[in-house]
């Protein structure tokens, strides 16, 4: 059987070697730009291809200065399976603890790993979890970790509180992203619940299908997917038994 090892680190053992690991495996594997919009900065000419990330890049978009950082692999015999970066900060004298990134090769997906990542990021002392994401399996990923489902996600928490803990985020994109969907104006009717508009043209079609096959067995509360635009979910930590970050665990 395949040896899983999971590992944890703060941002003070993050290495180079690490970050050009993950900027590859986002390249290979996050999506390809859909069609852009005159307002972007997205040449037309990179449509149909992949969003690619190099580390300078992956540094300013994950680890700002002076930021809590933490970072989250796993492993398939030594093979670089999937990993996610959090970004905590204090918030109403609570811990946020937000996903900015979450990322799993294709070739090792339907086998729990999402969840495995964002499992290991779920510590004591974190307070309130978030994700940004156009993708309903990240999105219900996170739902199953920090709030048991997607169907117990509290939308009146995320209406109530999303805009104040976003904007004391250090990760910028985070911090100047533009809240949307009916749960923040009453008046929006393009089918959106809880999202934001963050000007990221990625093609749409693997994450409608995702939303699709996510319809057919939960509630959805998130509503529809806009181009441009990703999913905003916001939960309050389920509080268990206190545990410790380890840096390894091991599954065989």
């Amino acid at each position: 059987m395949a040896k899983q090892i999971y590992e944890v680190f703060f941002r003070e053992d993050i290495t180079d070697d690490m970050l050009a690991h993950a900027a590859k495996l986002f390249t290979k594997n996050y999506g390809i730009w859909g069609d852009q919009p005159s307002c972007t900065n997205i040449r037309h000419s990179l449509v149909g291809k992949h969003a690619a990330l190099n580390v300078p890049r992956l540094r300013d978009h994950c680890l700002p200065d002076n930021a809590d950082i933490l970072y989250a692999r796993v492993t398939v015999d030594g093979t670089l399976a999937g990993n996610a970066f959090a970004c905590r900060w204090p918030w109403n004298g609570k811990r946020i603890c937000w996903i900015t990134q979450l990322v799993v090769d294709q070739r090792f997906r339907d086998r729990g790993f999402a969840k495995g990542l964002l499992g290991v990021l779920r510590v004591e002392g974190n307070d309130v979890y978030g994700i940004m994401s156009s993708h309903p399996f990240a999105c219900q990923a996170a739902a199953k970790t920090f709030a048991g489902s997607i169907e117990k996600v509290s939308l009146d928490f995320i209406a109530s509180n999303a805009e104040s803990i976003m904007k004391a985020s250090p990760i910028s994109y985070v911090r100047d992203a533009k809240l949307c969907g009916s749960i923040f104006d009453a008046k929006d009717s393009t089918g959106l619940v809880s999202g934001a508009d963050s000007n990221f043209f990625i093609d749409h079609r693997e994450p409608l299908e995702a939303l699709r096959v996510v319809r057919e067995v939960w509630n959805w509360p998130l509503g529809e997917l806009l181009d441009g635009h990703e999913y905003v979910l916001i939960m309050q930590a389920i509080h268990r038994r206190s545990h410790f970050i380890p840096k390894s665990i091991d599954k065989k």
